[in-house]
């Protein structure tokens, strides 16, 4: 939710700093310095240790150089090298391991036998990492100067002339990084609209860097701010980190395929959490629902529309004054809120709120609760540090206090009580980068609460406007008010540090510095901690501690949590919605999905600011369909967008959806997959076609899962786009026709308004229900059809994996593979899950073969048919059979 969008907030007048401002003349030259030379150094089979002395006189260019450092150089695997640059005595701040867990230390690599190596010049100290096998350097810091000082660390790498480089989000820039002038910022920010050129929410200081040779991944380890430049200069290109603190602790992935590389992040970073079936269904959700009467006619709107909905949202509209863990009594009473949740649960359907970390600073439960607890940060004198957010004047949780974590359990399990409070599914959590209204230095955040009139005004409450099918209790006067209270410093050693302005300022797209708008960068957490080290991690320390509370609610079943602000590794416990977007979509939903590890990911549908349009909202929903996290969701100032307002949209929902749904045990079996082993489940071209350069700058068009062609018409009045098909077998989804790729672009023409273009790769199997449902939990009990798309062998292969949707710890599974040769399909796997009362079928009762080709006279050489056997198969053990 952003801070400069509802109608109550006061604009601010200031000028942005663009987050590709260039460095002011004059500004010194990190060239010009010594750098260091290594000494000391011990050598052993898994990697090297050494001393790295300053090589000359110090430049001390933003701070004061440290005079000594410490190397260390691990061949983690054969896969993988960690280099780590640090103070002798490792004083300075490291990224906790209670927020980052590192992978397993043991090294088992061997500098001998590893995929990639490391190299080094001892003076200057520079290194590289070299692809034995060819020789090829994919990481070269040799002839830049590498500066280590107190409040300023810079790293810099040659890279190949127009290099290939992804990642380093968030971002809404293109996927393939721009090479030239191009400056990515990592600090996270509000930043209502997702600009372009600009930091965002989260930071995940990875990058893939793919080369027709093959590709390879680094990723610093470092939650401090940062400009990470690429920059090209009389045909040289390179990259270059400028951090303002902490530690250079790098990791390096030899791939050399793009999935490869994934997989290996993952076991950095962690492989992510395993989302529950019903969270792949269709959510709705809305900033500005007047009051529980708005929720239930939204409900029952796409009941009598046929369009089905899994899951309703309500955004902060639901809480008194925007009070964290509170009911409006008059627009959200408890027992309206119960009845609709109680409607929603009878129709196997689910619902899900927002929490923000600002807590008003009221005399009210949950905020006494945590100042007993001496949980909210605190100013340097004891006092508790405010800010000014939706409530008003507000207090901040520390995350890193030992009592936050019972404190925020305690307040989840008494306010979403399933049996006295609003019994939740699933649980929003956004704000959190953290988000503060009030610039700084915000001395006086009780006037400027009154000026930016926070909280909102409360509307006065209506009279039922109608009578609301299924809501019996809507002819009624709405109930009497309920009470508005709920019923149901360890710092950087080695020289002074300015925590507000750093010498080195990063591009953080803020007009008053790095503490504007958020918690102040000095204070001190918990265990003497800093902001100004820790700010980047807010976001996925609540998201931690968020999990812990869903699950001690709901101790057996998977947490649904979708976040705003992230850090490497958040996807162990959350997904992720792009933000408070207008257009920007499918480049940030590839990046979270195939390179930062965070699957559950997709924009707000139709966008969340500005007004949308009937055929910008009809294009949008079908492309929608295929996020894996599937949301229409806006604002409170825009015009309404649910899919039932316009009969062109409404009925490219309907159709997407039954796509989506009867594909919903594929896209199921992908995550799972990721869950396991990190191969992603949506991917751009060139993780499967890396040898294509023309796939490579793509970013308008994605895989779904491995076999699926996503080509969106992305104009908003257009009936045609131009797409790019890969050199290889495709069918068309709607026709199955066969196509042959010629690996170039083509115009498609006379695309319905409802329709999107989409296309099967040959050489796959797709499991698909035979129907769609109004619910998940209806879809569970169709059966399958099997669609063999095969290649130019006339073969094909897939997967399937099916478990009860929910456990966290599965009784048994079906996960199986499935492969077509010679006319024969087979199926082989684990078949332990049984269904129970009907409430799932295992049953295949057709196969469909694509791109057989026909037999007998009268027909043509080269054409192909489509083949349907009927069969009447359960998956209870391996089967085979003819088609």
């Amino acid at each position: 939710m952003p801070f400069l969008t509802r109608s109550a907030v006061i604009l601010v007048s200031f000028g942005f700093v663009s987050a590709n401002a260039v460095v002011l003349s004059g500004a010194p030259d990190a060239n010009s310095c010594p750098g260091y030379k290594a000494t000391s150094v011990k050598e052993t089979a898994s990697g090297l240790a050494a001393e790295l002395r300053l090589a000359g006189a110090p430049c001390n260019i933003y701070g004061r150089d440290l005079e000594s450092l410490k190397l260390q150089v691990t061949y983690d695997s054969n896969s993988r090298i960690h280099v780590k640059i640090t103070d002798p005595d490792e004083k300075r701040y490291q990224v906790p391991e209670e927020v980052f867990p590192r992978p397993d230390s043991k090294a088992v690599g061997s500098a001998k036998s590893s995929d990639i190596a490391f190299t080094y010049t001892a003076s200057p100290f520079g290194f590289a990492i070299t692809r034995p096998t060819t020789g090829e350097k994919l990481f070269d810091t040799t002839g830049n100067a590498l500066v280590f000082e107190s409040q300023y660390l810079r790293l810099k790498t040659s890279l190949p002339t127009d290099p290939n480089i992804y990642g380093l989000g968030e971002h809404t820039d293109s996927f393939r990084l721009p090479n030239v002038n191009h400056t990515r910022t990592l600090w996270s920010r509000d930043s209502y609209g997702i600009p372009q050129n600009s930091n965002l929410y989260g930071n995940h200081p990875i990058y893939f860097d793919h080369r027709k040779s093959g590709t390879h991944g680094a990723f610093l380890l470092n939650s401090n701010g940062m400009d990470i430049k690429l920059e090209t200069v009389n045909g040289r290109s390179s990259l270059e980190y400028n951090v303002i603190g902490g530690v250079l602790d790098l990791y390096f992935f030899a791939g050399p395929e793009p999935v490869a590389v994934a997989k290996q992040y993952a076991e950095v970073v962690g492989l992510p959490a395993m989302m529950p079936y019903w969270g792949l269904g269709f959510h709705q959700c809305r900033y500005g629902y007047r009051d529980w009467i708005d929720v239930a006619e939204a409900i029952a709107n796409y009941s009598i529309t046929e369009i089905p909905l899994e899951t309703m949202w309500t955004d902060i509209d639901y809480m008194y004054n925007r009070w964290a863990f509170t009911l409006d009594p008059e627009q959200f009473p408890l027992d309206k809120v119960r009845e609709i949740v109680d409607y929603l649960h009878e129709h196997n359907q689910r619902y899900i709120v927002m929490v923000d970390p600002a807590t008003a600073y009221q005399n009210y439960p949950t905020f006494n609760h945590g100042k007993e607890d001496g949980i909210w940060l605190k100013e340097a004198d004891g006092s508790i540090h405010k800010g000014v957010v939706w409530p008003g004047v507000t207090a901040f949780p520390d995350w890193f206090h030992p009592n936050t974590g019972p404190f925020w359990t305690g307040e989840f399990v008494e306010f979403f009580s399933a049996d006295a409070g609003v019994d939740i599914d699933g649980v929003w959590i956004d704000m959190n980068e953290p988000a503060s209204f009030c610039n700084y230095p915000c001395k006086d955040p009780e006037a400027d609460a009154v000026k930016q009139k926070m909280p909102p005004q409360r509307l006065p409450v209506r009279e039922l406007p109608r009578s609301t099918p299924g809501f019996p209790g809507t002819g009624n006067a709405i109930a009497t008010a309920q009470s508005a209270e709920r019923r149901v410093r360890k710092r950087q050693k080695g020289g002074s540090i300015d925590l507000i302005s750093p010498p080195y300022a990063i591009a953080n797209d803020m007009p008053l510095g790095l503490s504007d708008r958020t918690v102040h960068t000095n204070i001190v957490h918990y265990g003497g901690l800093s902001e100004y080290d820790t700010h980047n991690l807010y976001g996925t320390m609540m998201s931690d501690i968020t999990y812990e509370a869903m699950l001690t609610r709901r101790p057996e079943l998977r947490p649904l949590i979708i976040t705003r602000s992230t850090f490497a590794g958040a996807g162990k416990r959350v997904g992720k919605w792009l933000g408070d977007n207008f257009r920007w979509s499918i480049s940030g939903m590839l990046g979270f999905a195939s390179i930062y590890q965070i699957p559950m990911v997709g924009s707000d549908v139709c966008g969340f600011g500005g007004n949308t349009t009937e055929t910008l909202c009809a294009r949008w929903a079908s492309l929608g369909a295929f996020n894996p996290f599937f949301r229409n969701h806006n604002g409170d100032t825009s015009i309404s967008q649910e899919f039932y307002l316009w009969p062109l949209v409404a009925s490219s929902a309907r159709k997407s959806i039954d796509i989506r749904y009867r594909l919903l045990d594929y896209i199921y079996t992908a995550m799972h997959r990721q869950s396991v082993d990190g191969t992603p489940l949506l991917n751009p071209l060139f993780f499967k076609y890396p040898k294509d350069t023309n796939t490579y700058p793509i970013d308008t068009q994605f895989i779904y899962g491995d076999a699926l062609l996503v080509s969106p018409v992305i104009e908003e009045n257009s009936t045609s786009v131009e797409v790019y098909l890969p050199k290889d077998t495709l069918y068309d989804f709607h026709t199955s026709k066969k196509i042959e790729g010629e690996g170039k672009n083509v115009t498609l023409t006379d695309i319905p308004f409802d329709e999107i273009p989409l296309h099967i790769l040959g050489g796959n199997i797709l499991p698909f229900r035979s129907s769609s449902a109004r619910t998940t939990t209806e879809l569970r009990t169709r059966p399958f059809t099997i669609v063999v798309a095969l290649d130019e062998r006339g073969e094909a292969s897939g997967s399937l994996y099916i478990d009860d949707g929910v456990s966290i710890q599965q009784k048994g599974v079906i996960d199986v593979t499935m492969e077509f040769k010679h006319g024969r399909l087979s199926i082989k796997g684990k078949f332990g899950f049984k269904s129970e009362k009907g409430d799932a079928s295992v049953k295949i009762e057709s196969v469909k073969v694509l791109g057989r080709r026909r037999s007998g006279e009268g027909h043509g050489e080269g054409e192909e048919e489509v083949v349907e056997k009927k069969v009447d198969v359960e998956l209870v053990g391996d089967v085979e059979f003819e088609v």
